[in-house]
This record gives C-alpha cells, sequence and structure tokens, in this order.
C-alpha cells in the first residue's frame, strides 16, 4: 500500500503518495480518486508499477476525494489546477513530466499552458478540450441528475461508458472503487465542473512536447474530441490506439504504457525552445531596443514584433523586458562555456 502524505493546498488538504525512482511524474487520473482503492482496480496496480520503474509518479486525491479533505473544500477547475501545483511544490519538484487522462487530461493542459516552465513534457489520454462536447446538455444534466440523486445506479450508467462490456465482476469492482472515491454530491459536483469547462483557449499556449493517446473506438469520449486537442497545441503528435474502452488500465492497457514510457522517457531540453527570430528579438530587447525601433531594424510590421515578445515572455515564463534580457546575457554565457 502506498505510503500517504498530506499537504495544505488552496482547495483544501490534499493526500498524495509517490512511487518508483527517476524523473518527476505527475499523475491524474481522471474524474474521481482513491490512492489506495484504486491499486486494486482492473489493471491499474500493474500500470502504476510499470510506470514508477522508470520516473517518480506522484498522485494525489482530488479535493473531496479518497483520503484528502471533504469539508470546505474548492471543487472549482482552479482550485484543481492549485492543488496539483501545491503537491509538486509539497513533493519539492520544481520542473515535472506530467500524465492527464480524461478529466485530468483538461488539468494536466491548463497547467502545461500556465507553467510552461515547469512542465518538461506532456502525455494526454482520452481527452476532449470541451466537456460540453461529450454530450446533449440534456443528457449531461440527468447524469449529473442520477448520480446526486442515486449514486449507485449513476455508476451502473457510467460503468458501461467507461469500460467496454464489462463482465458483472468488473462492474460491481468499479462501482465499489468509485463509492469509496466520493461522495454522491462530491461527484456530482466534479462532473457538473468537467462538463462546463473549456480549456480550448489554453491548448496553443502549450510549449512542452505533447503526445495525444486516445482510442479509435472510446465509448466514453469519441475519436474527433481527442484529435481536436492535438490540432490545437503547437507540434503536438496524435497517437490513435486500438479498443473502445475509456480506461486507460482496461483493455490493452500496455499499448498505453508502452508509448507513453516511449514518449517521457526521451531526453527533454530543460531550455525554454525560442525560434531563431525569437532570439534575435531577444538580443535586440538585451540592447535595449524598444518593439518599434525592433520592428524597424527586422522590417517586420509593430503588431509582429509586439506578438515576438510575448511569445518569448510566455516561453521563458518572464513578465519584464529586464528578465529577458537577463535570460541573454545568461544564454550568451552558456554558449561560451561550451566552446
Amino acid at each position: 500500500m502506498p505510503r500517504i502524505r498530506y499537504c495544505a493546498t488552496p482547495a483544501g488538504r490534499v493526500a498524495y503518495s509517490t512511487a518508483g525512482a527517476g524523473p518527476a511524474l505527475m499523475f491524474d487520473s481522471g474524474w474521481i480518486t482513491d490512492l489506495r482503492g484504486q491499486l486494486q482496480l482492473l489493471s491499474f496496480g500493474s500500470f502504476l508499477e510499470r510506470l514508477a520503474e522508470r520516473f517518480t509518479v506522484i498522485r494525489y486525491d482530488k479535493p473531496g476525494c479518497g483520503l484528502s479533505d471533504r469539508d470546505q473544500i474548492d471543487l472549482s477547475f482552479d482550485g484543481q489546477v492549485a492543488a496539483a501545483l501545491a503537491v509538486a511544490d509539497a513533493v519539492g519538484v520544481s520542473r515535472f513530466r506530467m500524465f492527464g487522462a480524461s478529466q485530468g487530461g483538461q488539468l494536466a493542459a491548463a497547467i502545461a499552458a500556465g507553467c510552461a516552465d515547469r512542465v518538461e513534457a506532456l502525455v494526454l489520454y482520452g481527452m476532449c478540450a470541451s466537456g460540453r462536447d461529450l454530450a446533449p446538455a440534456k443528457i449531461r444534466d440527468s447524469i449529473v441528475a442520477l448520480v446526486r440523486a442515486h449514486w449507485g445506479l449513476g455508476l451502473k450508467a457510467l460503468a458501461g461508458a467507461f469500460i467496454t462490456d464489462p463482465t458483472a465482476t468488473e462492474r460491481d469492482e468499479f462501482a465499489r472503487f468509485q463509492r469509496a472515491s466520493a461522495s454522491a454530491d462530491v461527484a456530482a459536483r466534479l462532473l457538473e465542473v468537467y462538463y462546463d469547462t473549456d480549456v480550448r483557449a489554453l491548448l496553443p499556449a502549450i510549449v512542452a512536447p505533447t503526445l495525444v493517446l486516445h482510442r479509435e473506438a472510446d465509448q466514453g469520449t469519441r475519436f474527433e474530441l481527442g484529435r481536436e486537442v492535438a490540432a490545437l497545441i503547437p507540434g503536438a503528435t496524435l497517437m490513435p490506439l486500438p479498443g473502445s474502452s475509456h480506461v486507460f488500465y482496461h483493455g490493452d492497457w500496455t499499448a498505453v504504457l508502452d508509448a507513453m514510457v516511449s514518449f517521457l522517457g526521451e531526453p527533454v531540453n530543460t531550455g525554454p525552445q525560442l525560434t531563431d527570430r525569437e532570439i534575435e528579438v531577444a538580443e535586440l530587447i538585451a540592447e535595449g531596443l524598444t518593439n518599434q525601433a525592433i520592428a524597424r531594424r527586422l522590417s517586420v510590421a509593430p503588431r509582429t514584433a509586439e506578438a515576438h515578445v510575448e511569445n518569448i515572455r510566455r516561453k521563458l515564463g518572464v513578465r519584464s523586458r529586464a528578465q529577458i534580457a537577463a535570460w541573454v546575457t545568461e544564454h550568451r554565457l552558456d554558449r561560451g562555456a561550451s566552446r
């Protein structure tokens, strides 16, 4: 069983655990969580064990779930993002790789977009950009109402969407896990938040190398929704996988694991990835040129120069021109030392 630790977060006190050794990997398995119970669910324990052979896997219970605080908590999407970052800080990792599945993919993508200086590489599985695309409004509302009013019936309805042709044993196992993970009210509220979250505007800001995994016949999240995610993230790779189970640790889970380990195991360039033109603009900023002067020097429109400066700020994770100039000085020193 995992060793459980706790940390304070803006969303409430959260339980977390680590397993394995190697590069830090923040791991969000989706909608509701239970650090202990999930290890006994389907092939999740085997998936995690194999993953921990290569990485330090950091898992946590979402606010309101599992062993985390269940009272006076913030279940909003922003609260969940803040909780995940607080866990990373508690573990002591300033940079990490990240895996997010389903609703956890939205959260992982938001962190990668907002904290470019922290996320080294990103794998997204079974994700949609907007929760409203998962089903028509009436169906979404009826599922949330069913979960809130009758957790047991809601679990049975959802099991078929998450797992292809579940056996009676798998259905019971899945229901026990979800019942232990969260109360009906918390599960319903987290589902509402998922349905109401749209990260389309954030995806183009992701600069970390990104792999999007999606099963071609996914019953819970249509394949075209995963394709949209990959299309909106600059340079992302889409890898279609055979199968129809929405849960990554069901069905051919080794295909998901192998793709994930292969991608995240590649050496990560920890420096910001500026284009040649952005490096040129950064050099001119270090010389003290204004945006208008940069535009004249490079014979481009002022708006183009401004766009380059904003991209540089975002990629470097800085706010001021002075910080860009400092990065240029350090970059020059690094290049000189490597010669």
